[in-house]
């Protein structure tokens, strides 16, 4: 399927890996030229000439922190003009709310809700006056179900849902849209130290904790970046843009809600 963005420049938070480097992938697939980005450069260079040597697009990469200030310049030094932004952010680690101090939490927030909206308001207008706009912002299932340990995560990326629906509304008359992923149990390095927090507290091995986090799952396996990497892609097309505003669970249909 043609998505109709060949051509298009697109910024990728959170790259070198996972989901973040799933959705980079699909979007070089589908013609963008991509910018990668996360903190470890020798990574960043792997991954970007992979990239670039599969899909034949071009491919650039800033090592830095997107939550600062100099990150989130950088990025866009190397991409002044994106037509399509992916917000993504590694979370802060499981810990017990109990144990959270108030630098924990502005950190988790400043992190998961402050950052991606720092960088929507630095691209927003422009891909409003171009006509052409696609933010997707990966947040999490924990959004809608309690997660144990990802309580500062949740809070963070619940408060960034909420504060985009409004921004998203006015800006879909522009053709410019604004939608949120919320992945479940994918299988990612991430979900892996869940394995090791999970198998800590119950005094378990590691692939026990593995078998427990899969078992409930109705698709009866863990998600994986590729496939997140092709929703993403869709959401950024030129056939998405009568969608905005919305939370796609990627779960394997683990929550269980109708709505």
């Amino acid at each position: 399927m043609d998505l109709g963005i060949k051509g298009r420049k697109a910024i990728i938070c959170a790259s070198s890996r996972g989901l973040g480097r799933g959705c980079a992938l699909h979007l070089a697939r589908a013609g963008c030229d991509v910018v990668l980005n996360g903190r470890d450069k020798e990574t960043l260079e792997r991954t970007a000439g992979e990239i670039a040597q599969e899909t034949g697009v071009k491919v650039d990469f800033v090592a830095a922190d997107v939550s600062t200030h100099e990150g989130q310049q950088a990025l866009l030094d190397a991409c002044p003009s994106p037509d399509i932004l992916v917000n993504n952010n590694g979370g802060p680690p499981r810990r017990d709310f109990r144990e959270l101090t108030r630098e924990d939490m502005l950190q988790g927030v400043t992190q998961n809700m402050v950052t991606p909206i720092e960088l929507v308001q630095k691209v927003l207008d422009g891909m409003c006056e171009r006509g052409f706009g696609r933010i997707v912002n990966i947040t999490s299932s924990s959004v809608y179900t309690a997660i144990p340990g990802l309580d500062l995560s949740s809070g963070a990326r619940a408060g960034l849902t909420s504060f985009l629906s409004g921004v998203a509304r006015g800006a879909a008359r522009h053709n410019v849209t604004i939608n949120n992923i919320l992945p479940g149990k994918m299988d990612t390095d991430r979900l892996r130290g869940g394995f090791a927090f999970m198998a800590q507290r119950l005094g378990i091995s590691l692939d026990e904790a593995r078998a427990r986090e899969i078992q409930p799952i109705p698709a009866g396996r863990l998600g994986t970046a590729d496939e997140f990497g092709a929703l993403c892609a869709f959401l950024c097309s030129a056939h998405a843009g009568y969608i905005t505003g919305r939370n796609f669970l990627v779960d394997g249909g683990l929550n269980q809600s109708a709505f």
